[in-house]
Parts: C-alpha cells; sequence; structure tokens
C-alpha cells in the first residue's frame, strides 16, 4: 500500500526490490502525512502500521504518532485522535503523553468532539506529570474547556499561567466573544501586553455581535490608527455587518476600495460575497449588482449567486430575483435551501403565488429539500397577501407539529386583518393564547379585526382583556438618518 501511495504523491521507493527500513518506512510514512493530511490515508496508515508489526512498544517515533493524531484531531472525526490514544494505552499500559504536541493533539480533539469530561482527565494526568505550566498546554486547555462552555474551568487555567504568550490571549479573548462574555473580554483585550490583527478581529466581532456597530467601527479604525495595523480579510467580513447595521453606504464604497487595493476582491470569494450583501442591506441593488457583475464566472459560487438573488428580494424586486436565479441554474449550481428561502421571499412581497407554489414544489420535490419553519412561513406569508386565507391554513396546519411555532399563527392572524376575516381570525387567536399569552400585537391585531367589520363592542372586550391581564403594550419605533447619522426614537402610543 505504502508504495502504490508512495508512487501517488511523487515518492520514490529505488526499485522494486528494495526492502525499505523502518527509518525508511517513517520517512515515507510523514512525507505521506504532510503531502495528504486525509483522515482516509491516515487511517491506512495506521492499518499498514499495526499488521506490519510497527506496534507502539517497539517503535518510539513520537513524531509519527504527533503526525497521526494532528490528522485525526483536526479533522472532521476527532473522536479517532482518542481511539487511537486508547488503543495506545491498551496495548502499551505503561504509555503516558510525555510530550507536550501528544497532550495539544489530544485536547484539540476533546474540544473538537464536545468531550469535556474526558478533558478534565487529561487535565488530571497534566498535573501528575508536570506539565501543567507549559504555555503550549496550557493554552490547549484554555481552548478545550473554553470551546466546551466550561468557562470557569477555562478562566482559572489562564488566571494561573505563569506565562502567556498571544496565542493564548487570543484564544481566550475569541472563546468570550463566541460565549457573549464581551464585558470580560474587552477587559482582557485592555490588558494585552501586545496585540496583533487576530486580537482587533475578535474584539471587533464581539461588538458586532453584540449589536454595537459604531464601538465596532470605532475599534476598527483605532486598529489602523494606534496599533498601525493592517486589516486581513477575516477582519473586513467581520466588520461588514457593522456597517450594514448602520446603513452606511460610504463606508460600504470605502471597503470595497480598500479591498480592491489589497487585492482581497481578487483573491477571496468571501469578501465579494460579503460585499454584495452589505450593499443591498445599505439600500444600494446599483452598487451590488455591479459588484456581482465584476466577478468572472468562473468565481462565482453559490453563495455570490444567493446573496445577489436575496438582495433583490429583500428590496421587493421579485422578477429580478427570478431572473438571477434561473441565471444561476443555468450555471448548472443548484440551489440550497437558503437560496429558495429568498427566492420564495421575493415571491411573497411580489405576489407571485403561482411562482411561489412553483418554487416550493421544486425545492420539495426537484432538490429533496425538507422545507423549514422558515419557508413554511414565507409561504403562508404569501397566501395570506393574496387573500388565499383557507390555502395559507392549511398548510399551517399541514406543517410537522414539532415545527410548529406561534409566529406562523401571527403571520395568518396578520393576514385575516388585512383581508378582515372575522371567523378565521378568532380560531387563530384561540390557537395563538394558547402557546403565549403575553404578546400585545395579537390584541392589537385582533382588536382591529373587529373594528374593521363593526364589531366595536367585541374590539372593546379584548382591549379589556388585555388590561385585564396587564398585556404590555409595544412601542413605536422610528429610524431616521439625519445628516448621515442615524437615530433611534422611541414614542409611546396611547
Amino acid at each position: 500500500m505504502l508504495k502504490r501511495l508512495s508512487t501517488s504523491f511523487g515518492i520514490s521507493t529505488v526499485s522494486y526490490n528494495w526492502r525499505p527500513s523502518l527509518a525508511d518506512h517513517e520517512h515515507q510514512i510523514l512525507c505521506l502525512l504532510s503531502r495528504n493530511p486525509s483522515r482516509h490515508l491516515s487511517l491506512q496508515i495506521h492499518s499498514k502500521l499495526l499488521t506490519a508489526g510497527y506496534h507502539w512498544n517497539e517503535y518510539k517515533r513520537i513524531v509519527i504518532w504527533n503526525s497521526l493524531l494532528r490528522v485525526y484531531s483536526q479533522g472532521v472525526y476527532p473522536d479517532d485522535a482518542l481511539k487511537l490514544y486508547k488503543h495506545a494505552l491498551q496495548t502499551s499500559p505503561s504509555f503516558l503523553p510525555t510530550d507536550t504536541f501528544t497532550v495539544s493533539f489530544l485536547l484539540k480533539a476533546c474540544a473538537n468532539s464536545d468531550r469535556p469530561i474526558l478533558g478534565r482527565l487529561l487535565h488530571s494526568s497534566l498535573l501528575k506529570l508536570g506539565l501543567e505550566f507549559h504555555v503550549y498546554v496550557d493554552t490547549a486547555l484554555v481552548n478545550m474547556y473554553s470551546v466546551c462552555g466550561c468557562l470557569h474551568e477555562a478562566m482559572k487555567v489562564f488566571d494561573e499561567m505563569p506565562d502567556r504568550n498571544l496565542v493564548t490571549w487570543n484564544v481566550m479573548i475569541t472563546r468570550l466573544v463566541k460565549l457573549g462574555e464581551l464585558h470580560i473580554a474587552f477587559s482582557l483585550f485592555n490588558e494585552m501586553p501586545r496585540r496583533n490583527v487576530i486580537s482587533w478581529t475578535a474584539i471587533i466581532d464581539g461588538f458586532t455581535r453584540a449589536n454595537r456597530p459604531r464601538e465596532a467601527i470605532a475599534l476598527f479604525h483605532k486598529m489602523m490608527a494606534v496599533d498601525r495595523l493592517e486589516p486581513n480579510e477575516i477582519t473586513v467580513l467581520t466588520i461588514l455587518p457593522a456597517v450594514w447595521n448602520l446603513g452606511n453606504l460610504d463606508m460600504c464604497q470605502f471597503f470595497q476600495g480598500y479591498c480592491e487595493k489589497r487585492g482581497f476582491i481578487a483573491s477571496d470569494i468571501r469578501v465579494s460575497n460579503a460585499l454584495i450583501d452589505a450593499y443591498a442591506k445599505c439600500g444600494s441593488m446599483k452598487n451590488a449588482i455591479k459588484l456581482f457583475e465584476e466577478i468572472p464566472a468562473n468565481r462565482r459560487n453559490l453563495i455570490t449567486w444567493t446573496s445577489i438573488i436575496s438582495g433583490f428580494a429583500m428590496h421587493g424586486m421579485a422578477k429580478d430575483a427570478l431572473h438571477w436565479f434561473e441565471e444561476m441554474e443555468k450555471q448548472r449550481l443548484s440551489p440550497n435551501h437558503v437560496t429558495f428561502l429568498s427566492v420564495l421571499s421575493a415571491c411573497s412581497h411580489g405576489g407571485l403565488v403561482k411562482e411561489g407554489l412553483g418554487f416550493f414544489s421544486m425545492m420539495v420535490y426537484g432538490y429533496q429539500i425538507k422545507p423549514g419553519i422558515k419557508h413554511y412561513g414565507c409561504m403562508i406569508d404569501m397566501l395570506g397577501r393574496a387573500g388565499m386565507l383557507k390555502e395559507a391554513e392549511k398548510m399551517a396546519l399541514d406543517m410537522p407539529v414539532e415545527m410548529m411555532d406561534v409566529v406562523i399563527w401571527r403571520t395568518l392572524l396578520g393576514a385575516c386583518s388585512f383581508h378582515g376575516d372575522v371567523g378565521m381570525g378568532e380560531r387563530i387567536m384561540r390557537r395563538i393564547l394558547e402557546s403565549e399569552r403575553d404578546y400585545g400585537a395579537d390584541y392589537i391585531l385582533m382588536s382591529n379585526i373587529f373594528v374593521g367589520v363593526g364589531r366595536f363592542g367585541h374590539a372593546e372586550k379584548v382591549r379589556g382583556l388585555m388590561d385585564e391581564k396587564n398585556v404590555p403594550k409595544m412601542k413605536a419605533l422610528s429610524l431616521l438618518d439625519w445628516r448621515s447619522k442615524n437615530t433611534c426614537m422611541l414614542t409611546r402610543r396611547p
């Protein structure tokens, strides 16, 4: 097998009758693992080693052991690394991990397979071996505990570390951000003795995730002005949601220019996709389609097409959305559930009922994609807007029970309010109250339905029920763009 694999990867075995030594085998194995670090190859090599008699108590080349563990732990089957380790323990009971790389790969496997209990056992063995104060091992422990959601243990290891490198700080801050602990993350960020672009990207991501776009953008500018660091592609992908959250078209254009100058658009399709999405959410489909058309056809992927289709859908440009969907199909790209959600949304807002029903059927029967609650929501909204209330109600009743959500009934109640269907509105309202009784908009909609048909007494009764149950009234929101500054105004309606 090794001879065949070596040939396929350009590693000569000199001659067919040459019998390689153990050292030669090890060299070939390392070359194969470094050139093609796949699970399939790793399993083949692992099997070959065992069947050839290279058992753990016979060869002590720790570098091969670590190479196999690295491939297993970083792949999609991290449990393989743990199984390999267990096998080694069973083969040589006296074997214990004494190499820091071995331990780091095992902890990585525990993190990627969400095995905190096994990670704690490994941590205990490290204490006995005196490896707990090694910076690489401690960093792997911080990562393992935080990835598994054990924040207290992660912080304890971090606080007790005598030495921390830049990777340690970045791991801790990144995990805190992902766990929603922005306050702690920002505090640690300000304590860092040195920061790199990964540090800044992590904290910018935290403010973006926390819906604090102004602070995220301020940090972006500070990174460039104070630390004089150039953002990379990931930084741009992180900051763009803050840009479109503010609807700042000028800044969106600035980032496109910056990305073109740095070569990000030419080298990373993700950046182009994110910019198309940002332009659409900033209200400029003109810029979005211009950028889309500048991307060579062979570089456009499914996300590129979905981004432009979604952009037209959110702007109510249904026919344009369907046109680009058809163009995508001509490129022999198969749409996914997100693409279909965008198309169905376009049909809903564009009143294209026949087309919407066709796309829903295509999704389910043509592409074998199981519809989710958002797909059903789009269909029910589309039918409701078109006045096809009975069909909308039937689709809601035919939904899988485990998928049913009160939002679906609220969508239908809104349609009943728009079309003045009192009977169905009362049925839907009863279903809503079975699930949730404290959402003021439901009562307001039902009251409006009664008012619309002149049943003022019933409307007053619904309003009274709302006051009786102390259901909070919804506040009105207005978003104004005053001299390029977005202002959110809260007002109370009587």
